[in-house]
């Protein structure tokens, strides 16, 4: 799945964890990079700041007990 077509868990009907959103995105980000052969291109930063808010909000709710 493309990061493009991306939706969180509450816009497509079911709840999937924090932690699997942060796996998923980074393993996108990690693809995307891959095949953008660039740390700088727009669709890879768009899904590095989208993590960047996700392992944000994970640290609001669980502290600095990280499982990711």
């Amino acid at each position: 799945m493309s990061y493009v077509g991306y939706n969180s868990s509450s816009s497509i009907g079911y709840d999937i964890s924090l932690e699997d959103e942060i796996l998923f995105l980074r393993n996108e980000m990690m693809r995307t990079f891959q095949e953008e052969q660039s740390f700088t291109s727009d669709l890879v930063i768009q899904i590095s700041c989208k993590l960047d808010l996700k392992i944000n909000e994970y640290m609001k709710l669980y502290g600095t007990e990280c499982k990711v």
